[in-house]
């Protein structure tokens, strides 16, 4: 998890750590629903709200671990390294397992 580094989690004070958390959540938030939005014009050449809606919602992000962890992790990369090594992170760590998980949503019929 990036959201913290643990010297900077030692010294800040629980409450400080949860807005922090929050914060950087906020911003992954938004860089999550910018790539997916771009993603889905990109390979559909249409809007499709479901389809947003399956990859950002936090039962999707749940199975990479803690949704407001992921999306903090997302907003700490955004922060420090741009908006395409975020998306690289997104590419490589979420994509991969959305795609397996909507192709076994296509073959069940859910």
């Amino acid at each position: 998890m990036l959201a913290l580094d643990a010297t900077l989690m030692a010294s800040i004070p629980e409450l400080d750590l949860t807005q922090r958390l929050r914060e950087n959540a906020w911003i992954g938030d938004a860089v999550l629903e910018l790539y997916v939005r771009s993603l889905i014009l990109r390979q559909q050449g249409k809007v499709d709200a479901e389809m947003k809606t399956r990859f950002t919602c936090n039962q999707f992000l749940s199975c990479t671990g803690n949704p407001t962890a992921v999306e903090a992790d997302i907003g700490v990369i955004y922060q420090r390294e741009g908006l395409e090594a975020a998306f690289t992170w997104i590419r490589e760590n979420l994509e991969p397992l959305f795609l397996k998980q909507e192709a076994k949503r296509k073959r069940t019929g859910k």
